[in-house]
């Protein structure tokens, strides 16, 4: 409990330096941190169940389409489009899990990653709708109760705000009942299926689940932005939460956000080194892999005097 406790306050304490410093360029990265995060949550609700998705990006690019073609063809209020696109992005993966979650394994991996390529190549050529390669431009800024959140730094609690109550949701959810029947459909699929369990259903749950949060980040994504395009929804995002949960660890809700803390501002420092980008990706993911192979969270529960309480609340 100490080592979640001590976390918990160096991660409060980093979410409120951009607030207290007022810098408009800390705050735009303060908010890719929350979103991301928000994605690498997303994802991690799917490893909890032993399933590594590569779809969360269609998710997400849904959730950004969406809300903006809702809001700016349909006039729909963005703060509206936003909650009904992820709305929508949680029903397509519950009518997509039925189909992709029958598969296990490396073909699942393959058949997500297909699955967004395919989405991907599907936004260039439907000129008409996505605007193709050339994307979006113009979407309404939000607005919450009178206050447009144009700025980084009047989105930025926004954002926060978003973060937390996923972490919150993620945190209940894992402590749950629920979480106990995810770590059984993990951990000895065969078993929890002797047991009762329509593990098929479960995982269709978390899919769609997934779907929703992710959706629901890539809206906000598009109404901070204000602009969106294909490029915005490669494999490259795919890759980047994958790692920020390896890195931050997977058998805690916090591990995404350690991991997205660490790894989002990564591009801005080495922005006059971008050819060597992936090279310090590769290089952080062998790295952790072979010394902190259960992440930061994992090593720091583990070392924790109440390791064993840990694992059993995580």
């Amino acid at each position: 409990m100490r080592a979640r406790v001590v976390a918990l306050a160096v991660l409060a304490v980093l979410a409120a330096v951009p607030i207290w410093v007022g810098d408009r360029y800390l705050a735009h990265i303060a908010v890719m941190v929350c979103l991301m995060g928000m994605l690498a949550l997303s994802l991690n609700m799917m490893l909890r169940i032993g399933q590594l998705s590569l779809a969360q990006v269609v998710f997400m690019a849904t959730g950004s389409y969406g809300s903006a073609l809702m809001s700016m063809a349909w006039g729909l209020p963005p703060a509206a489009s936003i909650v009904l696109a992820g709305i929508a992005s949680g029903i397509l993966a519950l009518m997509l899990g039925p189909l992709l979650l029958r598969i296990r394994g490396v073909y699942f991996v393959l058949l997500t990653f297909s699955l967004a390529q395919i989405v991907n190549l599907i936004l260039q050529d439907m000129t008409g709708v996505t605007g193709g390669n050339g994307g979006l431009f113009g979407i309404p800024r939000l607005e919450i109760l009178g206050i447009r959140l144009a700025r980084p730094e009047t989105f930025y609690p926004y954002a926060l705000a978003l973060l937390v109550l996923s972490f919150a949701g993620a945190m209940a959810l894992y402590r749950s009942r629920a979480g106990a029947v995810m770590q059984s459909i993990e951990q000895n699929e065969d078993l929890s299926r002797s047991l009762g369990v329509n593990v098929l259903a479960w995982r269709v749950g978390i899919f769609g689940l997934s779907g929703l949060l992710a959706g629901i980040a890539g809206a906000s994504y598009a109404h901070f932005i204000g602009f969106i395009s294909p490029a915005s929804f490669t494999f490259a995002i795919s890759v980047n939460i994958l790692v920020i949960n390896v890195i931050g660890g997977v058998a805690s809700p916090l591990g995404p956000l350690i991991g997205a803390v660490l790894l989002v501002p990564l591009p801005e420092i080495l922005r006059d080194a971008q050819q060597y980008q992936l090279l310090v990706y590769g290089l952080l993911l062998i790295g952790f892999l072979a010394f902190f192979p259960r992440g930061i969270t994992g090593f720091l529960f583990s070392r924790s005097p109440d390791a064993n309480q840990e694992r059993r609340d995580t």
